[in-house]
């Protein structure tokens, strides 16, 4: 008997948080798309750690909302504390970061996929990617399920997640599942090796979760959000989000827990070599602090509650793979958790991704026109870098069946842009994290400037309505006038402006100055010129920071605008898509394979890949130039 057949324009497969994003971004540019998940009730779950945002992961949330994604939307609806980092350090290193309810940001995202319209959700298990092959040149015709019904469509978006042939280990006890005790894809992985593409085998880990009740908090630290809360997203209300906000709490390991960790390494599934993929570097699990950083007394721990309404609290910094006798042990030795009562086990889990090397930076597969990969599948990390891509290919994937220019975001205009460039130009042996010291120029790539870095973007792209995009507009000349004006108003040493310097413990003036300059003291502020600045207007806030960071660091970000102007030309040095390696003459060996692996769009992509050198970039600089020259003869 036939199975079921139905016909739609994009699938997505997978429903976390890159699966939300790309068929969000799908159906609002009116794509009939159709979400795969394994499991409804799994919607943007937080399998790991309870929290959006972070160091450089906040970076990401705003550019995200900034295009018209919906990650920081959804946090400013059920986050339970708030927190800008690295407040002491400069602006371009502030991150926001969110502890949410977990089971209320599932339910609110799921919300806004079920009401969002040319929009399916369906339960079911991809088992096939279906592909016509012709002329060696292969196109998405669909996809099939385990229980045999078919959707054609023209477009099909990967975001599985770590739910590929998984299996979660602790200690000796390993079961073939996914996450959180889900349902693992267990079909899926033949198709896609069958259809040429290379996977590779990751892990992750996760921390026990406690019940609150058995837990002694007077022995640890209390860690309270920000007085004033701050929204992820350019497009939420202020006032909305100051509500009453939960603590988190600090404890520490100490020379008991490492004792009884080190004692039991022959029983981790990862020193026992059970486990057989690789783990992230920058997120190591309890047994790997321990023997990598054995000069370390103690550990930070943080618990952290899953949600506003459950007793169940997040154990931060001691992911785990050992057995539950040896976690529960370990766990005990820690101050305000002697008495502690495991609710989930702590476990690592493996699962099969790819090598992103095979993507363009639309994240569409080279070798398979319509088919887009996006998040953890993609050998990165994280729900934030997920749900980054999850947009960039959503978008990617409706662009081409609409015929329009897909977008790039390149390294110097958005975090995600040093994302997808390190995915798909590095050869990543490990989950993938982002970070501030990867993005070159981070001090244009600010958290609190990403409206109008990428506004625009969202726009032309068509997820970013036309009232959005001018308030963005309006905003950016309201800035310009203001900086303008500051530097044209000029300020003598009269007897009033002395004292006033003199009160706020500034150097008084031998010269006359504009108030541009008096900004520019470090001791010195906008608001605190108020007094003096007769002829200002009232501002939003948000202008007012970005016109003060742009005087306070305008040397600097001069000297960064004049890299990117650098960086952009060899970008804009396009490599004909066909290029045969092999004809370009002095190329090393190993430049040659790599070049044909990762096939660069630019010269500045082809740069960055690891093992090609300068060298080798100045000989197919004169290459391109040479090549250009014979095709304009003919």
């Amino acid at each position: 008997m036939a199975g079921w057949k139905e016909k739609v324009d994009v699938c997505v497969v997978g429903a976390g948080h890159a699966g939300c994003e790309a068929a969000l971004a799908c159906a609002r540019l009116g794509m009939e798309t159709v979400i795969f998940t394994m499991s409804v009730d799994s919607i943007a779950l937080m399998p790991c750690n309870p929290n959006i945002g972070g160091s450089s992961k906040g970076h990401l949330v705003r550019e995200i909302d900034a295009l018209g994604g919906e990650m920081g939307k959804n946090i400013d609806r059920t986050f339970i504390q708030s927190k800008m980092l690295n407040k002491s350090k400069g602006p371009a290193v502030h991150s926001l970061r969110a502890q949410a309810d977990k089971a209320a940001y599932s339910a609110a995202m799921r919300q806004v996929l079920e009401n969002q319209e040319k929009l399916t959700i369906k339960q079911a298990e991809i088992c096939e990617i279906l592909v016509e092959n012709s002329n060696n040149n292969k196109r998405i015709t669909g996809v099939k399920t385990f229980t045999g019904a078919i959707y054609e469509c023209r477009a099909v978006i990967l975001c599985t997640g770590t739910y590929l042939k998984a299996r979660c280990l602790c200690g000796e006890a390993i079961t073939q599942t996914g996450p959180n005790g889900l349902q693992a894809a267990d079909y899926l992985t033949k198709s896609l090796e069958d259809l040429g593409i290379k996977l590779r085998r990751f892990k992750t880990g996760t921390p026990a979760r406690m019940d609150k009740r058995s837990i002694d908090f007077s022995r640890m630290e209390e860690q309270f959000g920000d007085e004033r809360v701050i929204p992820f997203s350019f497009s939420t209300d202020a006032e909305k989000v100051q509500i009453d906000q939960v603590s988190c709490w600090l404890t520490y390991t100490n020379s008991k827990t490492h004792e009884i960790i080190n004692e039991n390494l022959h029983r981790s599934p990862i020193y026992a070599g059970i486990i057989e993929g690789t783990g992230p570097r920058y997120c190591p699990s309890i047994e790997d602090k321990v023997v990598k950083f054995a000069d370390r007394e103690r550990h930070q721990v943080f618990i952290e509650p899953e949600g506003r309404y459950t007793n169940e609290m997040y154990v931060g910094g001691m992911s785990s793979s050992l057995p539950e006798d040896v976690q529960l042990a370990m766990y005990r030795t820690v101050p305000g958790l002697e008495n502690c009562k495991i609710v989930r086990n702590a476990y690592a889990i493996e699962y099969d991704c790819i090598d992103a090397g095979q993507l363009y930076p639309t994240l569409e597969f080279r070798e398979i026109k319509g088919l887009f990969s996006a998040g953890q599948f993609n050998g990165s990390s994280g729900y934030e870098e997920a749900a980054a891509q999850g947009l960039v290919a959503g978008i990617n994937a409706a662009a081409s069946l609409r015929e329009k220019e897909q977008i790039i975001l390149d390294r110097s205009e958005a975090y995600i842009g040093v994302l997808i460039d390190d995915l798909v130009t590095k050869d990543n042996r490990e989950p993938y994290r982002m970070m501030t010291s990867r993005a070159e120029y981070r001090l244009l790539l600010r958290q609190d400037n990403a409206d109008l870095r990428l506004r625009e973007k969202g726009y032309q792209a068509g997820l970013v309505t036309e009232e959005v995009y001018n308030a963005c507009v309006e905003k950016k000349n309201l800035i310009e006038q203001e900086v303008k004006r500051l530097k044209s108003v000029m300020v003598g040493a009269s007897k009033d402006i002395q004292d006033f310097l003199v009160s706020h413990g500034s150097a008084p003036l031998k010269t006359a100055v504009s108030l541009a300059e008096l900004i520019c003291r470090p001791e010195m502020s906008y608001q605190m010129l108020e007094t003096i600045d007769k002829e200002r207007k009232r501002l939003p806030q948000d202008v007012i920071e970005q016109v003060e960071i742009e005087l306070k660091y305008e040397g600097y970000i001069a000297r960064q605008i004049r890299q990117v102007e650098q960086f952009k030309k060899m970008e804009k040095k396009k490599i004909p898509e066909n290029l045969d390696y092999d004809e370009v003459g002095s190329l090393r060996l190993e430049a040659r394979q790599k070049l044909s692996k990762y096939r660069p769009v630019s010269v500045g992509q082809a740069s960055r890949i690891s093992g090609v050198s300068p060298a080798d970039i100045s000989v197919l600089l004169i290459y391109l130039e040479q090549y250009a020259s014979q095709r304009k003869k003919e």
